[in-house]
């Protein structure tokens, strides 16, 4: 995810869109986990970020670059923390 935020600027509005919606389907993936392992504190930030992030996709692809570089240095932030914490990944899961 580093190498985007280097290369942002040379985006399109459309591939920025959608490096946005794929940072919200890491998140969400990330806040489903940590939900299934009772983390609900993180599931919950995560799952409000990702929903942020996926209904102003298109607002924030438009916006000032300098300010997508925050959103998306954010984002990365949390989905790292949340790597750190959980270095092995689950292969499957079950809520009951």
């Amino acid at each position: 995810m580093e190498e985007k935020l280097k290369i942002i600027n040379d985006l399109s509005i459309e591939e920025r869109e959608e490096v946005f919606v794929d940072i919200a389907r890491v998140l969400e993936g990330a806040a489903r986990e940590a939900y299934v392992e009772g983390n609900r504190h993180f599931a919950l930030a995560s799952a409000n970020m990702a929903q942020a992030i996926r209904v102003n996709a298109d607002e924030l692809a438009r916006d000032d670059v300098a300010h997508v570089e925050g959103v998306l240095l954010q984002a990365t932030a949390m989905i790292s923390q949340f790597d750190a914490a959980h270095p092995y990944r689950m292969l499957s899961h079950a809520i009951h």
